[in-house]
């Protein structure tokens, strides 16, 4: 009878598909582990090799992951090299059937490269794409990237790619230097005909952390993935960052840079967050002259991310890099984080080719904790969406030397959510603050004005500092008693 009800409950157990409790012991076990470095997997030489021999290497697309089966979603690709100095190993779920899908070099065109016979048999990939018909019906787009360390990249139905998503930030901007964790495994779950999300498992692993990810992708107009996720510390880390967003900002239109025929260059143009006071703040990014961290302190985030809300090609002016086609991320937790701060780090640089604009949550943790931590949160790419924020946003911020002696002037552009329809015989106020640590900055002169060719309202104000600190500024409109807008915020620096 004993040996029966054992072999009834082993049967039930190998009966359950694969999924997040898996990969969770697997990471749970590594973490009492050393840490094996998975780099010089990859031949030096192919290491080696320029960008234009890396790209001529091509994922043949007949031999994608799914495409016999006709099903709605289908998997390519990428091979190891030049950037790319690890490889990943990636599986099929098939119902209870978990299976290796093995590296062939038969599974990629070489093009003009004359090295495929030194490619060895079972390399491993370097990454892969997935692709759904987010356009049309009879054609597979490319819906999402993961490649290299553990970034990846989503698209919705009008988008092209632009920032990027990570698993976990470890250490970002501290003088100790960021560790880097990466994706060492990946399963995908084969879906069903007419499927409309795809779910995959992916394991992380560090020098100091290792973990399981779970992530449910929704393509569509918007393309929606709800991520799961279990860490596990090898080692106690200074600072982790969930939900970490990277982005590039070159200049936008407060920026005068004679050097460029493009009014703008960025991937995303501004930070907002929502508390749960009500509050939507939102923050315009820049490129600085020296590295800046900004901290938004909350009980428990609402959400944050990073946006692109100009969407006017006259603003760019860039027929190749199409940069008000590039989607924004908004980052929703699942449950409580607690309490903790949203952090901006933005980066200088002299070229558009580096993204320099980090955002992520950084949980108040206990010093030197090790303990394990779970956390979820839906991941959205989009375009536009009414809800985010609820109230009227500042669509354009610009700022020169004022009228006034050794004073700045700042001119803020709100739009939307019944702005337009309000009466410019309407009197609206402007609400502004400005602090430092060498006490409070002084505002000169503020005025709103309706804006009769956005239909939105502009705030005008002039700010003074009155020490060297950097002036931390705070905006937002109201009408009586009744907020309009997002409270603009921004940090001066003399």
């Amino acid at each position: 009878m004993t040996s029966l009800l054992l072999a009834a409950l082993l049967g039930a157990a190998n009966a359950h598909a694969f999924g997040l409790d898996n990969v969770s012991e697997k990471a749970r076990g590594m973490a009492s582990q050393p840490f094996r470095d998975p780099r010089g997997e990859v031949p030096g030489w192919l290491l080696e090799i320029g960008y234009d021999q890396w790209r001529d290497i091509r994922f043949r697309t007949d031999r994608a992951l799914w495409r016999d089966l006709k099903l709605p979603f289908e998997a390519q690709f990428f091979h190891p090299g030049l950037y790319y100095d690890r490889v990943v190993r990636v599986h099929e779920i098939d119902g209870k059937n978990v299976k290796e899908v093995p590296f062939s070099p038969d599974l990629f065109d070489y093009g003009r490269n004359e090295f495929a016979s030194r490619v060895p048999q079972g390399l491993g990939f370097a990454g892969f794409r997935l692709h759904y018909p987010l356009k049309r019906g009879d054609y597979k787009d490319e819906l999402i990237v993961f490649l290299g360390a553990s970034y990846f990249r989503a698209l919705g139905r009008e988008h092209v790619y632009g920032l990027s998503a990570r698993g976990l930030g470890l250490d970002t901007a501290l003088p100790t230097g960021e560790e880097f964790p990466f994706f060492r495994e990946f399963w995908l779950e084969r879906p069903r005909y007419g499927a409309r999300e795809l779910v995959l498992y992916a394991l992380l692993d560090s020098p100091s952390v290792t973990g399981a990810y779970r992530f449910a992708v929704r393509p569509g107009v918007q393309t929606v993935m709800d991520v799961d996720a279990r860490v596990f510390f090898r080692r106690a880390v200074a600072k982790v960052g969930l939900g970490p967003l990277t982005s590039m900002f070159f200049f936008g239109e407060g920026d005068a840079h004679g050097a460029d025929y493009r009014p703008e260059v960025h991937d995303s143009d501004g930070l907002l967050i929502a508390d749960r006071s009500g509050e939507w703040i939102w923050r315009p990014l820049q490129n600085p002259r020296r590295l800046r961290i900004s901290s938004f302190h909350s009980p428990s985030p609402v959400g944050f991310g990073l946006l692109q809300r100009d969407r006017s090609f006259d603003h760019f002016q860039d027929l190749e890099t199409r940069q008000e086609q590039r989607p924004s991320a908004w980052v929703a937790p699942k449950g409580e984080w607690g309490p903790g701060h949203v952090e901006l780090v933005e980066i200088p640089t002299d070229s558009e080719r580096h993204d320099n604009i980090v955002a992520y949550w950084v949980p108040k943790r206990a010093e030197g904790s090790v303990e394990p931590a779970s956390f979820g949160y839906e991941l959205r790419f989009y375009s536009d969406d009414s809800t985010l924020p609820p109230g009227g946003r500042a669509m354009a911020t610009r700022r020169d030397r004022g009228t006034h002696e050794d004073a700045w002037r700042y001119v803020v552009d709100f739009e939307g959510s019944g702005l337009s329809a309000i009466s410019e015989e309407i009197v609206l106020q402007g609400v502004v603050s400005a602090r430092s640590s060498d006490g409070d900055a002084e505002i000169l002169e503020q005025q709103v004005q309706k804006n009769p060719v956005t239909g939105g309202w502009r705030l005008v104000f002039q700010v003074r500092p009155r020490g060297g600190a950097p002036v931390d500024l705070r905006a937002f409109l109201r009408r009586g008693e009744q907020t309009l807008t997002e409270t603009w915020v921004d940090a001066l620096e003399p």
